[in-house]
């Protein structure tokens, strides 16, 4: 009855707490914290957990999508700060906040009811962290109802702890030897963080402090395995690189486990004010890279130094010194006090088909697979070629695939030597044995194909069509290939034979209910088959894999600044060519117009010499005779009155006067 009491008791303080505040909604951790809480009813892990719960649990591979015009009845209210101003709000957070003042953040603050500062990804948020409490601490008097302080640190503050046993390396540290910790150099502030955390919460009951130090994160999008997962999706590389001998021990849990256990903190309040969020497992480096390689990768793994590890460029220095941590740890408070839904208990390998499920749903990776079906030089191998580059696929050609798959079930159906004077009892069986294993290997490339192919693109074209392009290509091309004119045509109608209407692979891809693309190559008339890829691409979609990496970014912006600078330029260099050619027309009209204004000022004066002459004549007949007499008199006389000199002597000697 009074254990009862007590329940009911903490359930009515727990149920008021009901607005949360995590700094970084944007990050990784916080991001998946914030959304698992947002759909987390307050006081739920209170409530003992039934197996029909626990089986329902296990078929839930994802937190489910909250958001904050629909959420559950009783759920935390979910508000944050972000990172960058770009960033949009998440949909499971009531408000958001970004780049403001501490007096402003404060006030936040003092609203909520939880804090949570998580300090396992930005270490620049660890000052902000120190600031939050202290400032909290300060305002104590002024709560009116008790807050709770949650710091999420990592275990990289234990990773130069001293073995509890000098002679037993493998005894793992817990919760009760969180005195005896000693960080990584690197980690400084983390461990400094956590002190004062644990410090401010002592004896204060308004104000309760915890520490939870999470190991390596992993789940939903990724965490610092995202690099692996990245790597190994692309298919860059042959195998993936495992950094050092790969044997140290890397405590981990998937994220969503480090929110029930957030969840849980919040809801039982306990007395213990330092824990440790881990999983079961006790995986290595080389555990975690193989598992990944296996699983959606090339399948190998290759040892390389650790230095090797800062040249990755999607890995931090922090990222990297996670990765090399030698800690066994094992939680033994959450086991014996929580009620935990755990999503991976067991650990990243035992789970590694939910987390990689997990993955693909978060990046929105889904595989496609394609096949190109068509008979010699329809061009094939150069369509998938560019659609390969096109959708970041592999590459498979299926004469290496035949080339393997023979090599296989050359060395299952080889009989088995027996050494001198063995016997030869049992061979039946191990012929029984031998058959079993290449039908094994036959149906598992059938159910391969069943399963992996995705579009199936049929490309065709006329003979006359496919012959005249095999005559057309380089003798670089042909040399050493089956198109030399003899191999095309066996080879061409070897494909006619055996691909007829009734009898075709198509029909197989038919019953599995995946229709083919039919491209006729012949009609378009295209030698670089740019239309044919181009068709293809628009029936397949948009590539559904990683987008751009910062490089690739970086390229693509600078390419489209020259094309941007090209442009320009041309406009430029166009503008100045059209301005150009107007002046030098305007400079042609110029002198056409002077030229013909000459011309009419030339043929002007030649109109008016000629009606002139007329005039000049009467008046060197009649005028200027008598005129040049009467002013050479007055020259030599000099009259006083000249003019009149000059009339009266025109008036004198006028010869139709004499």
């Amino acid at each position: 009855m009074a254990e009862e009491e007590e329940v009911a008791v903490r359930t009515e303080k727990v149920k008021r707490i009901q607005r949360v505040f995590i700094n970084l909604l944007d990050s990784y951790s916080s991001r998946n914290i914030g959304k698992f809480l947002s759909t987390s009813v307050v006081g739920a892990s209170l409530e003992e957990i039934t197996e029909e719960e626990e089986k329902h649990d296990e078929d839930k591979s994802a937190v489910p999508e909250a958001s904050s015009a629909n959420l559950k009845e009783g759920t935390f209210q979910i508000v944050g700060t972000l990172s960058t101003l770009e960033t949009p709000c998440p949909n499971f957070a009531m408000e958001t906040y970004y780049a403001i003042s501490r007096e402003d953040l404060l006030m936040h603050l003092l609203e909520c009811d939880v804090i949570i500062y998580n300090i396992t990804e930005n270490p620049q948020q660890v000052e902000e962290a120190i600031w939050a409490v202290s400032a909290l601490n300060e305002e104590i008097s002024h709560f009116e109802k008790r807050k709770v302080f949650i710091l999420v640190s990592t275990v990289m503050t234990w990773a130069r702890s001293k073995p509890l046993d000098p002679g037993d390396s493998e005894i793992p540290f817990t919760e009760e030897d969180y005195r005896r910790r000693k960080h990584h150099p690197n980690f400084l502030d983390h461990i400094n963080a956590e002190k004062l955390v644990l410090k401010l919460g002592k004896k204060v009951r308004k104000f309760a402090t915890y520490v939870v130090a999470a190991g390596l994160q992993y789940g939903m999008e990724g965490g610092i395995l995202h690099a692996f997962f990245k790597l190994a999706w692309s298919g860059e590389v042959p195998a993936l690189p495992v950094f050092g001998d790969g044997t140290n021990v890397i405590p981990a849990i998937h994220v969503l486990d480090l929110a029930g256990v957030i969840q849980n903190v919040i809801d039982h309040v306990p007395k213990f004010h330092y824990l440790v969020a881990v999983d079961e497992s006790v995986h290595t480096l080389e555990d975690f890279v193989k598992c990944i390689s296996k699983s959606t990768g090339p399948g190998k793994i290759q040892k390389v130094p650790k230095e090797n590890a800062f040249l990755t460029k999607d890995l931090t220095q922090e990222d990297i010194d996670h990765l090399l941590v030698n800690l066994r740890m094992e939680t033994l408070i959450v086991k014996e006090n929580f009620n935990i839904r755990w999503f991976a208990q067991a650990g990243f390998v035992e789970n590694i088909n939910s987390i990689l499920k997990e993955y693909k749903q978060s990046r929105r990776l889904l595989p496609i697979k394609i096949c190109i079906l068509g008979p010699p030089a329809v061009g094939k191998s150069s369509i998938a070629e560019v659609l390969s580059k096109y959708y970041k696929l592999h590459h498979i050609k299926l004469k290496d695939v035949i080339s393997e798959a023979i090599a296989k079930l050359e060395a299952i159906v080889t009989p088995k030597h027996v050494g001198e004077g063995g016997e030869e009892e049992g061979e039946e069986e191990e012929e029984a044995e031998t058959v079993e294993d290449a039908q094994e290997f036959l149906d598992g490339i059938k159910e391969s194909l069943e399963h992996n192919a995705e579009f199936v693109c049929s490309l065709d074209a006329s003979d006359e069509f496919l012959k005249e392009r095999v005559m057309n290509l380089p003798e670089s091309i042909v040399a050493g290939t089956h198109y030399s004119q003899g191999q095309f045509l066996r080879a061409l109608s070897s494909y006619r034979d055996r691909n007829t209407e009734d009898e075709t692979v198509l029909n197989y891809f038919d019953e599995l209910e995946i229709y083919p693309i039919h491209i006729d190559v012949g009609k378009l008339e295209d030698a670089q088959n740019r239309l044919a890829i181009k068709q293809l691409i628009k029936e397949i979609g948009e590539p559904r894999n990683y987008g751009l990496t910062d490089e690739e970014k970086a390229e693509e912006e600078r390419r489209a600044a020259e094309e941007r600078l090209a442009k320009e330029a041309m406009e430029e260099a166009e503008r100045q060519h059209k301005e150009a050619a107007e002046m030098a027309e305007k400079i042609a009209r110029w002198e056409e117009w002077s030229k013909r204004l000459e011309e009419v000022k030339r043929e002007e004066k030649e109109l008016l010499e000629a009606q002139s002459i007329p005039l000049r004549n009467y008046l060197m007949t009649h005028v200027m005779p008598t005129l040049m007499q009467g002013l050479n008199e007055c020259c030599k006389i000099r009259p006083d009155d000249p003019v009149d000199f000059l009339a009266e002597y025109l008036f004198k000697n006028n010869p139709e006067m004499q």
